[in-house]
């Protein structure tokens, strides 16, 4: 009876190790992850050959065919587009600009947007569009 009681400690795994690696990992995971940043509206973006994609956009701003400008998922108003942008890029100074401007938008209104961030201080600002 001894040796079945000793046979059967023997047999037991202990879990605990392998699940304190499977969180830890997780977690490592979760944090290190890039999540996919929107500026919070859906726009038809238009067509062009030479659409490049950009690394490292940061701080994307949408313009809607109703002159809307939308920031992290909030509608702004065009005066306060600088202030935000200069806050977000103080966050993040090695971020892009991206400017999703609708079809439809008003080109006079993403020219605003875009001053708007070469005078927050932002060296690379870029306008959004599908390759063909």
């Amino acid at each position: 009876m001894r040796e079945h009681a000793q046979k059967d400690e023997e047999a037991e795994i202990n879990m605990t190790p392998m699940l304190d690696i499977v969180f830890i990992m997780l977690i490592f995971f979760i944090v290190t992850a890039v999540f996919v940043k929107e500026a919070g509206i859906e726009i038809t973006k238009p067509e062009a050959q030479t659409a490049e994609r950009k690394q490292r956009a940061s701080i994307l701003i949408a313009v809607t065919s109703q002159d809307q400008v939308w920031i992290n998922r909030k509608e702004v108003n065009i005066k306060a587009v600088r202030t935000i942008i200069e806050k977000l890029f103080a966050e993040n100074p090695l971020g892009t600009v991206v400017i999703q401007a609708d079809q439809k938008s008003k080109a006079g209104l993403t020219m605003q947007v875009m001053e708007a961030a070469r005078q927050a201080g932002v060296p690379n600002v870029a306008l959004s569009a599908v390759e063909k």
